[in-house]
């Protein structure tokens, strides 16, 4: 396995499982791609680089049956999932209750209920088949009741459904995650997929920092014989021990470079070509004390969408697809320290923020993502002690697997769906028999959930493969 992201950690879990001898090669000093927890602004200040929310991670059916609370792992999940404030001081408030939720919509409560309640009835059925591969789905009533809504663009659905801001705007930010122009087809379906997740399984941070989900995975692995290798980048698989599979959990590209002669040039070629998307702009603060929002209700999130109406986040991420920088941006902020005393000292307090921006932007938006918050948190600024900026270049550069600072994998549009869906060849696999992929370019894309590790697994072990596929890797040109 090359790579210990998520996916690879899930991958080589399935298969350390049954039965097969694993090692895990990581160039980093510890495992966990997206993963991980470090002290980016001050001491005992423990931020995400990365991923800081795990709603998918929580619903993860191969997650949920590592029983990963044995190994440390702890959820903590703030008493709403997610805020949404306004300028005249008011907040959109999505809660686990779909009831609850729809009281806060006004003129939409009973619209909200009639689209959102359906789909917590099926989600038992329907969050494992939208997680699942191409051709996976075993619910497709349910599947179909959800993608009558899902194929839709974002600013069609909402508008068409939903007649105040609230509404219109808790969607948005919600198909804003997409990283996709919320008038393309398809974006309706994030929208509605995260916010069926706030009502199921919340949208939880790990205590302790993210990284402590990679380390539940790296001690399940273990705790069945396989091997971690950190410390340990592969520049080419000629460098590696023989083996009857080799798995990439990286991107397009890197795998591309490592396997080198053993993938036909074709299919190098197709690799290269693989389209990432924008960018993500972060900062991590160190605050002497709790964002001052405006609205007390984002006090009670975890998560808080800084960008105001439906238009005005719209406006955003179609600016960044064109390959150009919002002067408003459309800011994801996440408040650990409020439900996480782990976080930061006595008193103090972490912040995580983001803002989408073209791919490989050198453009510092500092002073856009910090007027954003400071328009629904006046006195922001008077609190904060340090802060980590990482622009898109850095992030590739901490994290060759984010091309031009994407954090998605790629762009997860309806181009990629059909690409997926159309190809005679599963994702997982390559031209050679040997060698498979696992990464979040894979089904069923980016996110902490390793679920495309655990499905090339399951390919691997139900060898859909020619003969060679039992064969111990040979260092041969394809």
């Amino acid at each position: 396995m090359i790579g210990s992201g998520p996916n690879g950690l899930a991958a080589a879990i399935r298969l350390a499982q049954a039965g097969r001898v694993v090692t895990v090669y990581e160039a980093a000093a510890t495992v966990g791609g997206g993963a991980r927890s470090a002290e980016l602004t001050l001491p005992s200040f423990l931020h995400d680089p990365y991923a800081a929310v795990f709603p998918i991670a929580a619903a993860s059916p191969f997650f949920r049956n590592l029983e990963l609370a044995r190994y440390g792992l702890a959820w903590v999940e703030p008493p709403a999932p997610l805020a949404h404030p306004f300028d005249d001081g008011s907040a959109v408030v999505l809660h686990r209750s779909v009831e609850q939720t729809a009281a806060g919509l006004g003129p939409d409560r009973e619209a909200y209920r009639q689209v959102m309640q359906p789909l917590v009835e099926d989600a038992v059925r329907l969050i494992p088949d939208l997680l699942a591969p191409p051709g996976g789905q075993r619910h497709p009533l349910a599947v179909a009741r959800f993608a009558t809504h899902a194929i839709r663009s974002t600013t069609g659905f909402a508008c068409s459904h939903f007649h105040g801001d609230e509404a219109r705007a808790l969607l948005g930010g919600n198909a804003a995650h997409s990283f996709l122009p919320l008038e393309a087809p398809l974006t309706a379906g994030f929208g509605l997929f995260l916010t069926l997740l706030g009502h199921t399984v919340g949208w939880p941070i790990a205590r302790g920092g993210a990284g402590a989900i990679s380390s539940g995975l790296a001690s399940v692995l273990e705790s069945i014989g396989g091997s971690i290798m950190v410390n340990h980048r592969v520049t080419s698989i000629d460098d590696l021990p023989p083996a009857r599979e080799i798995i990439f959990d990286t991107d397009p590209r890197q795998m591309s470079s490592i396997a080198g002669r053993h993938l036909p040039a074709r299919f190098r070629s197709r690799l290269a070509r693989h389209r990432f998307g924008p960018g993500a702009f972060k900062i991590d603060y160190a605050l002497s004390g709790a964002v001052p929002w405006t609205a007390s209700e984002c006090l009670q999130a975890g998560t808080v969408h800084v960008g105001g109406s439906l238009e005005e986040i719209a406006l955003s991420e179609s600016e960044v697809n064109a390959c150009r920088h919002p002067e408003h941006p459309f800011v994801i902020v996440s408040q650990p320290s409020l439900f996480d005393a782990t976080r930061a000292p006595e008193g103090s307090h972490t912040l995580w923020a983001y803002c989408h921006v073209p791919a490989g932007s050198n453009v510092d938006m500092t002073e856009r993502v910090e007027r954003q918050i400071e328009r629904f948190a006046p006195g922001f600024r008077d609190r904060i002690l340090a802060r980590h900026v990482t622009g898109p270049r850095a992030l590739e550069l901490a994290n060759p697997n984010l091309v031009g600072g994407a954090i998605n994998g790629g762009v997860q549009d309806i181009r990629a769906y059909l690409g997926w869906a159309l190809s005679r060849r599963s994702a997982y696999a390559t031209p050679n028999p040997a060698l498979f992929r696992c990464s979040a370019a894979t089904p069923p894309g980016g996110g902490v959930h390793g679920m495309a590790g655990f499905h090339a697994a399951e390919y691997v072990l139900r060898g859909n493969q020619s003969n060679a596929h039992q064969k111990r890797f040979q260092r041969t040109s394809v």
